[in-house]
């Protein structure tokens, strides 16, 4: 009888060593595929930067006409990266990014109406966990926006944005300050000024802004919350967040801020402060110029109810508040 018992027990240990075992090698193989799939995506875009980047962002003369006097020669710009060589692989490429020291050298993507493709789609249209590094489907494509959201996978192997945690300490933030931006027709010099963990708030999306009285608002609310923000001290045209996953709460983005600067470091200011917004005085000059009086103007509005109004406001200024950050699905547990 104790035999029996024996031989029961042993039995059901073997399955059960059989079944760790097992697991053990489940285990082991992802772990493997994901460093291997890591590996393959790394080495993807290194050569992919290797192909495409030249030299130096130049301006060369540009040909002109006879008529026109020597003394007015123009110059054009020369990008240092290949973006017809780029073109030719996505035709969603609309930049690349590049900060100094860093693992962040990459072509940045853009799809209309679209910010899920690119979170498991890398720059070659492979499915990927590493993804692509994409400019938010509400964002101008040219950079000429007033809020340029940059999105990237923060990816264990230390790819793609995962240096853009580091700048939630500060002496990592002072060492890894300024960055480019290049585009097909400028190069776009950046300085951080702001990095820190928050929830994904739809807010961070914003792109459209009444008057430069809220755009101003919207900035200082964004930079504010880091103990070593550089909170620009002039009106600005455009502001540029990288945004990651983080760990620290559920559901958290870590956001690094940036300005553009010139070539010396310095902010660079607005030459129109007050234009391009939804409420500039450009706006009201072309409705003065369609004939609407003031007088009309303030009747029109008046025959609009505070619902209507409302309304209005929600989805004329506020839309782009409605959908929040893309989340990084499954990426978040297995690649990041």
């Amino acid at each position: 009888m104790e035999n029996k018992k024996k031989r029961g027990n042993t039995w059901i240990h073997r399955i059960i060593v059989g079944v760790l075992v097992v697991i053990i090698i489940v285990s082991c193989a992802g772990i493997l595929k994901e460093y291997l799939d890591g590996k393959k995506t790394e080495d993807n875009y290194e050569s992919l930067a290797s192909l495409v980047q030249t030299t130096e962002a130049v301006t060369t003369p540009e040909e002109t006409e006879e008529t026109e006097p020597e003394t007015e020669e123009t110059t054009a710009y020369v990008s240092p990266i290949d973006f017809d060589a780029l073109l030719a692989i996505n035709p969603d490429t609309v930049g690349w990014i590049k900060i100094p020291d860093t693992n962040v050298d990459y072509p940045i993507v853009w799809k209309e109406g679209d910010n899920d493709t690119y979170l498991h789609t890398d720059f070659e249209g492979n499915s990927s966990q590493a993804g692509a590094i994409y400019l938010d489907m509400d964002s101008d494509t040219d950079f000429g926006g007033r809020n340029n959201i940059i999105y990237g996978h923060h990816m264990k192997n230390g790819t793609m944005f995962k240096d853009v945690v580091k700048y939630k300490d500060k002496e990592y933030f002072e060492a890894h300050q300024y960055f480019e931006i290049y585009t097909p027709e400028r190069t776009i010099h950046l300085k951080a000024v702001s990095s820190y963990y928050d929830k994904a708030q739809p807010i961070v999306r914003k792109t459209r802004f009444k008057t430069r009285e809220s755009y101003n608002a919207f900035i200082h609310e964004m930079l504010a919350p880091c103990s070593y923000a550089q909170i620009p001290d002039v009106d600005i045209d455009s502001l540029y967040i990288l945004v990651t996953c983080s760990y620290e709460v559920d559901d958290a983005r870590t956001f690094l801020f940036a300005v553009e600067v010139d070539e010396d470091g310095n902010v660079i200011e607005s030459e129109d402060p007050q234009g391009g917004f939804l409420e500039s005085p450009a706006a009201e000059s072309k409705q003065a110029e369609s004939g609407i009086s003031s007088e009309g103007k303030a009747a029109a509005e008046n025959s609009i109810s505070s619902k209507g109004k409302a309304a209005e406001s929600e989805t004329f200024v506020e839309k782009t508040q409605a959908e929040k950050i893309p989340t990084e699905k499954s990426a978040e547990s297995k690649a990041d």
